[in-house]
């Protein structure tokens, strides 16, 4: 009777019957939409993805999911991941659908479309979208995001006018894809490469080169074969491909974003991983790729330097490369395959980008479950450093204080933004990138330290401690902090540290009250109650692990 029903509706579109007696169905899951910039062509990518299908003897069936394009979404995309993860498992589980290719790239559609296929469990290809095209000002190259804060902070300090800075907002992104410097967007499709899902060489193809297409019928043609040979999430995922991802990680000097979503993808998975994983893998590989903003170069040249393949072929010492693929081979296959064509966009392990690492986890009395820094992209001069805080409540606050000549701090203040994670803000926004105050920058101080339970735009740098868990609004550490209090950072040791007395702390704490959150009922309700804390992946409680979801009751 159910697939009766199914056979007549499919024909009420004007489909055959043979169209869908016995050929895999294959959903084509999509992040299009017209106020996605970063996504703008996947419409057009999704017909490529159908050829391939069709070819490979499947039937396609595109599904739009929820767009998440970074800028235009308020308050952040972050509060929207979960969402996206849950639509993403709920569309393949309550429709029928045999396999799927996920059509994604800027920031939380790639690990929120990941976490709801593995949650599924049906045979799933991610297919990137690919960054933008590069661009130049003045005979400099300029990146999304990165320079976007360069010249934002030059502005403020008077060296850049308002007919340059009009310029500026024409050109620096100039192309529909991803964002193309190593932020968070191409950290997290590499990172999807790496852990097998992908395919080889896919995640650094430019959005609007003719290779991308032909790589989207690549993966409509092989999904096909993937669902007929029941190659699952599961079969791939494995802690030695989370262990891969964590290594390209750091040899991309890729996004600290990447702490929080990794962490998710792999308890959604049911594999342990955690903070730990990722600052050991950081003391180990080193950056090679040359890309802003731990480097000088954008994706495009990444491509052209060979792509993925080639920087993993590189650290291969450090890869578990007998672990499987979409392709049904093992890594070590496409790593085998690989060729550095430019060695310096991608470097050799004993001419690295930084000897510091793309990633450090940091702990003590003020961030007791962890918080990052990327060292690779910091000053120096502050990886060890003490100084007095500063301390900020709000955004609206923090942000009101930096144009204030009379603010009271110099270069050596410790900036502090609380109430900014994931209950708090809510949704963990990318607010963890402080703004330098005004007076400082036109005194020519382009970085402090600056502490926050936010997150950082991948395409930013800087000093910034990220993350700091268990976050302010639930009643970690960093509630406690007041301005003039002195804390500590040591990052060759890992340590953060508050230098106030625990008799003065303990009678803070028995002082502190919960703040009331303003959101009393929709998707914001539900995610300031569920949601986990940041070294644990910020995934919602009831959807991080436990048993499988059970099929749908049938007619």
């Amino acid at each position: 009777m159910r697939g009766f029903a199914h056979r007549q509706r499919m024909q009420q579109m004007g489909l055959r019957r043979e169209d869908v007696l016995e050929r895999p169905i294959v959903a084509i899951v999509n992040t299009w939409s017209d106020l996605s910039p970063c996504h703008a062509h996947l419409r057009e990518r999704a017909e490529a993805v159908k050829r391939g299908v069709l070819m490979a003897g499947g039937m396609p069936f595109e599904l739009p999911a929820m767009s998440l394009g970074e800028v235009m979404v308020k308050p952040t995309t972050m509060l929207y991941r979960n969402f996206l993860a849950m639509e993403t498992e709920e569309l393949l589980r309550s429709l029928p659908i045999d396999g799927a290719v996920l059509l994604g790239g800027c920031d939380k559609t790639t690990p929120g479309m990941l976490m709801g296929a593995i949650s599924m469990g049906v045979p799933a290809i991610f297919c990137p979208a690919g960054p933008m095209l590069n661009d130049r000002h003045r005979g400099r190259q300029v990146g999304a995001g990165t320079h976007t804060r360069v010249f934002w902070d030059e502005m403020q300090a008077g060296r850049v006018g308002a007919e340059e800075w009009v310029h500026l907002e024409s050109r620096m992104t100039r192309s529909p894809g991803t964002c193309n410097t190593m932020g968070t967007a191409s950290t997290m499709t590499a990172l999807v490469e790496a852990l097998g899902l992908a395919l080889p060489g896919s995640t650094s193809i430019p959005a609007m080169d003719a290779a991308h297409p032909r790589m989207a019928a690549d993966c409509g043609e092989r999904i096909v074969r993937m669902i007929w040979d029941d190659l699952t999430p599961s079969k791939i995922l494995t802690r030695g491909s989370f262990l891969n991802a964590a290594a390209v990680h750091m040899a991309l000097g890729g996004s600290t974003n990447a702490a929080v979503h990794v962490i998710a993808m792999a308890r959604r998975a049911g594999i342990e991983f955690t903070l730990a994983d990722l600052d050991a893998m950081g003391r180990r590989v080193p950056v090679l790729a040359n890309l802003f903003p731990s480097g000088e170069g954008l994706m495009e040249d990444f491509y052209f330097a060979g792509g993925l393949p080639a920087l993993m072929q590189r650290i291969r010492a450090h890869l578990a490369l007998d672990e499987l693929t979409v392709r049904g081979q093992s890594l070590r296959a496409q790593v085998d395959a690989a060729e550095v064509i430019d060695a310096e966009v991608i470097r050799p392990l004993d001419r690295p980008v930084s000897h510091e690492p793309a990633l450090a986890v940091l702990r003590g009395n003020l961030a007791p479950e962890g918080a990052v820094i990327k060292p690779s992209a910091a000053l120096p001069a502050l990886m060890r450093h003490r100084g007095r805080a500063l301390v900020f409540d709000s955004q609206p606050q923090m942000l009101a204080a930096m144009a204030d000549e009379a603010l009271d701090c110099d270069e050596h203040t410790v900036l502090v933004l609380r109430n900014a994670g994931p209950v708090g803000a809510p949704g963990m926004p990318e607010w963890g990138n402080l703004p330098i105050p005004r007076k400082l920058l036109a005194r020519g101080v382009r970085d402090m330290l600056r502490l926050s339970d936010a997150r950082m735009s991948g395409t930013h740098y800087g000093t910034c401690v990220l993350h700091i868990s268990p976050e302010s609004a639930v009643g970690g550490p960093l509630a406690l902090v007041r301005t003039g209090d002195e804390i500590e950072i040591d990052v060759p040791q890992r340590t953060l540290q508050h230098c106030v007395g625990e008799d003065e702390l303990a009678r803070r704490r028995a002082e502190w009250t919960a703040p009331v959150s303003a959101y009393r009922r929709g998707w914001t309700r539900l995610y300031q109650d569920h949601v986990t804390q940041a070294h644990e992946g910020c995934d919602l409680d009831f959807l991080a692990d436990g048993a499988p979801t059970p099929e749908p009751d049938i007619y």
